[in-house]
């Protein structure tokens, strides 16, 4: 059967036994070079560039249903995140999503917003349409699943569950000690969300490692998130009441990018300098960081890496369910030194018009 009178007598969608008949192969090795299998390994180059050619111009394509038959897996991947967020969500699905689909698999994605009826509901809903595992992002189960499960930033260890994390002690003594060197001594603090996973470890490495640096944490000076929004207004009203209250500190850590981005238009709506008058440190290192005014100094998770290797670690879970797997995996942060932090300043900061700096002369009694 030559490609001509192949393409003229099949008008439906060529199938495996009809191109194994073309190149003269068996349809086992048709089947193993199209789904990559391992035993592959054994077929020579030429004949695989053979197969590959041959199904690009008939235009062959395996079909799913076959292959989910064959193997017993629908190839479906649950991702369940608390929110969809520009930056930290954005830049893990990008590596979550390239990974998936070079491997041929599909994901669900669903959001929680915090919601405890969702967080129960959602993985049964996934379990019932066969996903072969679960991702899931700042995002803990009350219920054990029986899928393979990775989780991103979960810090929660359980059953059957390879948690992959930041080393937030490092984190926090990377940024700490960066506002120290550079003479701050009074910095506020910006703690996560309570349903934020990353926020207790965070705080928790915050306290441990501004005691190792030499600062000491004023419970005036701390701000706590409570809203679920994925825009700067999240940072910008806990910081401008926070700089209506008292103005004694001229840095503060914030608890992610988007957040430290409303806090630095909190601080000059009241009428102050980012980082003249107050220095400003985000998380995360989102892509829009570096070309925000000023360009954000930001503590470095490599988000894209994390979502990367969570698919890698869940794939081999998926198949091959016998072999050990790591219980966690931590990867390093990098402190990202831009525009919004600076030089302690050396004045402390008064009121006078629209909250600037006052610089009138102060006339001590004789």
């Amino acid at each position: 059967m030559n490609e001509k009178s192949l393409k003229s007598e099949s008008p439906k969608p060529v199938n495996l036994r009809v191109l194994a008949e073309y190149l003269g192969l068996s349809p086992a090795t048709i089947s193993l070079v199209m789904n990559n299998a391992p035993g592959a390994s054994s077929i020579t180059v030429a004949t695989k560039q053979r197969v590959l050619e041959a199904a690009k111009r008939l235009d062959y394509r395996p079909s799913p249903i076959a292959r989910s038959l064959r193997t017993r897996q629908t190839f479906t991947v649950g991702v369940i995140v608390p929110e969809f967020s520009e930056g930290y969500f954005t830049m893990l699905m990008n590596g979550i999503e390239e990974h998936l689909l070079q491997a041929g698999y599909l994901h669900f994605v669903v959001s929680h917003q915090g919601k405890r009826d969702l967080l129960d509901e959602y993985p049964r809903l996934l379990t019932q349409r066969s996903v072969d595992g679960f991702l899931l992002v700042n995002t803990s189960l009350d219920e054990e699943v029986s899928a393979p499960v990775v989780s991103i930033s979960g810090h929660k260890k359980m059953n059957g569950v390879t948690n992959i994390v930041m080393d937030h002690d490092r984190a926090a003594l990377l940024a700490l000690k960066h506002l120290y060197d550079l003479g701050h001594r009074r910095v506020a603090f910006m703690k996560g969300q309570p349903h934020a996973l990353d926020s207790e470890a965070r705080w928790e490495g915050i306290l441990a490692m501004a005691n190792r640096v030499g600062l000491i944490i004023r419970k005036d000076l701390c701000v706590y998130l409570q809203a679920n929004s994925w825009s700067p207004e999240l940072g910008y009203p806990i910081v401008r009441d926070l700089l209506s209250r008292t103005r004694e500190f001229t840095a503060i850590f914030c608890f992610n990018d988007i957040a430290a981005i409303g806090a630095i238009r909190a601080i000059v709506d009241c009428g102050l300098r980012c980082p003249e008058d107050i220095s400003v440190i985000g998380f995360d290192d989102i892509a829009s960081a570096a070309y925000y005014t000023p360009r954000l100094t930001t503590v470095r998770q490599p988000l894209r890496r994390m979502g990367e290797v969570a698919v890698q670690t869940l794939l081999k879970r998926i198949e091959s369910p016998k072999d050990d797997y790591p219980e966690g995996i931590t990867f390093e942060p990098e402190l990202m030194v831009r525009e919004s932090t600076g030089a302690a300043p050396t004045e402390p900061l008064l009121k006078g018009p629209r909250g600037r700096r006052n610089n009138l002369t102060l006339r001590l009694p004789a």
